[in-house]
């Protein structure tokens, strides 16, 4: 699991690039459906709707659609990134832009799941070239993409809450999936990690330092530690939903307004919270031997129990 049945055969580079180069995909991906979806709501007469900027005055025509998503970025254990992405379309409203309004009625789930699916098979591109592999590498979506719609039990809405935990759930996997666990590698610690005739990870961390040697693939190297992949593990569309400038603004509020002590208590309206103590992490494991060993008789016991238990169980059923 999580490893190339032949070392030797596997092309190391080519894993690393896709890496690399996902972000990108994704981005001419998203525009892919963009045009889709605009092309069919042509086709069906939904009209374009003018759009005056705010800031120069001027009106343009678009789309009567608009695609929003938020995506998060997974790990696999055998060092690919991968997407899990929630994708809506939404309508456009002409008199407020930033408005999150339905999609026109010709339009539904099943005419995005088609868009998603067309734009997969279709879209793809070639990589610059590199001393080393001179043509470039192709990069495009696999077979291993599954499409479908979100619904709750046949009826009801899907809610906030249940796309954030969807999404929450990949988000806390990185690199230590696979084994590899590092800060960014530099010229004096890359040798620690990376090996041309080690594990699998270690020859994607070396494939990485190596690609990343031209000035133009140096970003390789800078991303060495996360074998290639620079993005961010959660990225959305601007109108999917509230800003992560609201989100970090709101963070800054809330930490200038709390308070480290009572003295500062009757100063304000807002209720305070005493610290009293810190919480700090001083290690893991046993403290002595005479711990672990009593710590493994336990759980021997333990286990003793429930196989007594289960077999007694099944004497009786017997």
């Amino acid at each position: 699991m999580g490893t190339p049945l032949c070392l030797d055969c596997y092309d190391h580079d080519a894993q690393a690039v896709w890496n690399h180069s996902a972000g990108e995909l994704w981005r001419r991906t998203t525009i892919a459906i963009n045009r889709y979806m605009h092309r069919l709501a042509t086709a069906r007469g939904i009209p374009d709707i003018p759009v005056t900027s705010p800031r120069t005055g001027k009106t343009r025509w678009v789309s009567p659609v608009r695609l929003s998503f938020g995506k998060a970025a997974e790990m696999q254990r055998r060092g690919v990134v991968h997407f899990h992405a929630i994708i809506r379309l939404d309508g456009r409203d002409p008199d407020d832009p930033d408005a999150i309004v339905p999609a026109p009625p010709q339009l539904d789930a099943a005419d995005l799941v088609a868009a998603v699916d067309h734009a997969a098979a279709t879209v793809g591109f070639t990589t610059a070239d590199h001393p080393a592999h001179p043509g470039g590498w192709r990069i495009a979506w696999g077979n291993q993409v599954l499409t479908k719609m979100i619904t709750v039990a046949g009826r009801g809405e899907v809610t906030d809450a249940q796309v954030a935990a969807y999404l929450a759930k990949y988000a806390t996997k990185s690199t230590e999936v696979t084994g590899h666990a590092s800060n960014r590698l530099t010229a004096d610690s890359i040798d620690i990690y990376a090996d041309p005739a080690g594990s699998h990870t270690e020859r994607l961390v070396d494939a990485c330092w190596m690609l990343g040697t031209p000035r133009d693939w140096r970003r390789l190297r800078r991303w060495a530690h996360m074998l290639g992949f620079g993005g961010h593990f959660l990225t959305k569309s601007r109108r999917y939903s509230i800003t992560f400038a609201l989100l970090r603004n709101q963070r800054i509020v809330f930490r200038r307004t709390q308070s480290s002590g009572p003295q500062e208590a009757a100063a304000g309206p807002e209720p305070t919270t005493l610290v009293v103590n810190f919480l700090q992490f001083v290690g893991a494991g046993w403290h002595t031997t005479a711990d672990a060993l009593l710590a493994n008789a336990s759980a021997a016991m333990a286990r003793e129990h429930q196989d007594a238990a289960r077999e007694y169980l099944q004497t009786l059923v017997a």
